[in-house]
């Protein structure tokens, strides 16, 4: 893949101009050739539906072809185990990858299992595909019927995406978390101009970041709006991937590429962000966390595919060592990202000490997080999440009331019982 173009471009432009075999600019409609594609039991048993009516006998890439079993995990009725049972069938048939109930989040598992390398084209039956853009890979969410073409033939169309620059400078002060950039991303971006959009992250900001962290930008990146998310590739990506002698193939944007937006965060002056519950429909509104101190708090989900790696899990038991027990009434939900996040948590200690907290661990997986099982919370209880999403009725119950915050801040309301500045407890501990 060139390092630059003819016409100045930007990473998703170059990216979609390799995999349909000529150079295009954002508002073509093309044909490109997917590198990988990714479903899970919530979307794959309609893909193979649609596989077959399409006519579909095999597999057009079956190792390129990745399902996992991640929103039902573990199934919650009958009807559940026989969809997640048509599509082990599929895979045994068809030869593809297939991560079972307790492997972990599909999106987890796409980058801790080798599925994604830079300048790779990916696309998932999943909005929060997006989040393999932290790889330097044009990743995005696509429906079952768009996701049973390219099982069919491989390839898939894309009207070429407009990006805009999201320019991260100096530096996260301490207590500060990458979920705190999210939220002030999708405060301040209008969805209106995000949507169909890529953002592409750049500056020293964005470089000083590590990969998890990139991950959950690119991961929230769908939910201020965006097509995709996007992070140019480094010896951070590298070092992270492990890829081996398969680096895949990094793209960088042309200094002269053409941006249809540019959004300038300062990481020194980020102070704590809380997306507070919907109400009568409405988008979630997004304030700093001392607006809403003192809340009282009931649940706190750790956990989900922007807070459940060990990363996130390790800052979050900082917070909770400090305060040394959690408050009696919150119900404190822990469920890893994957199998391998769970078991390094068991090895280091870590798993038994949320256990005496009085933790409850979940089965690596979403269920929880989208409410097709797992853990719900009661009318009128309030959820403090380090979810991605809390629109109403998102955890199960649409009479629960779930605000969104870093796994920092999700910690310090499990011991207080309130919603509490994280940094209270990491500044005693300096």
């Amino acid at each position: 893949m060139p390092s630059s173009s003819v016409t100045p471009a930007t990473i998703s432009e170059k990216i979609l101009s390799a995999h349909c075999g000529r150079e295009c600019r954002a508002g073509e409609s093309v044909v490109c050739k997917v590198d990988a594609a990714m479903a899970t039991d919530g979307s794959a048993p309609m893909a193979i539906d649609y596989f077959n009516k399409m006519g579909g006998k095999k597999l057009a890439e079956p190792q390129s072809m990745i399902f996992a079993l991640d929103h039902y995990a573990p199934p919650d009725n009958p009807a559940t185990v026989e969809l997640q049972d048509r599509i082990r069938r599929f895979s045994e048939e068809q030869g593809n990858t297939l991560y079972d109930i307790g492997a972990g989040i599909g999106h987890q598992l796409m980058i801790e299992r080798g599925h994604v390398k830079p300048g790779q084209l990916i696309v998932g039956a999943d909005s929060h595909s997006v989040a393999y853009g932290a790889a330097n890979v044009f990743a995005t969410g696509v429906g079952s019927s768009d996701l049973a073409a390219v099982m069919l033939t491989g390839k898939l169309w894309f009207k070429v995406p407009e990006s805009i620059r999201v320019t991260l400078t100096g530096k996260l002060p301490n207590g500060v978390d990458a979920k705190d950039i999210a939220l002030e991303i999708n405060r301040t971006l209008d969805p209106a101009e995000a949507s169909y959009r890529t953002l592409e992250f750049q500056g020293d900001g964005a470089a000083s970041l590590t990969f998890e962290e990139r991950m959950l930008l690119t991961n929230m990146s769908t939910d201020a709006g965006a097509k995709a998310g996007v992070f140019a590739a480094d010896a951070t990506t590298t070092a992270y991937l492990n890829a081996g002698d398969d680096v895949g193939v990094a793209v960088h944007a042309d200094k002269d590429a053409v941006y249809a937006l540019d959004l300038n965060i300062d990481l020194d002056q980020l102070t704590p962000r809380l997306a507070r519950p919907p109400v009568d429909g409405a988008a979630a509104e997004i304030v700093g966390i001392e607006q809403d101190l003192g809340t009282p708090v009931d649940m706190v989900y750790l956990g989900t595919c922007t807070g459940g790696r060990k990363s996130d899990l390790e800052r979050a038991l900082n917070v909770l060592r400090t305060g040394g027990t959690k408050h009696k009434r919150v119900q404190l939900i822990v469920t890893p990202a994957s199998d391998r996040v769970y078991s390094d948590l068991a090895t280091e200690g870590m798993l038994a000490e949320f256990i005496a907290l009085g933790a409850l661990v979940m089965t690596p997986g979403c269920g929880s997080c989208c409410g097709t099982c797992g853990t719900i919370p009661g009318n009128e209880k309030v959820v403090m999440s380090a979810a991605n999403r809390n629109f109403t009725g998102r955890m199960g119950n649409a009479k629960a009331r779930v605000y969104l915050a870093s796994p920092e801040a999700c910690a310090a309301a499990a011991i207080t019982g309130e919603i509490t500045d994280p940094r209270t407890f990491l500044e005693a501990q300096q």
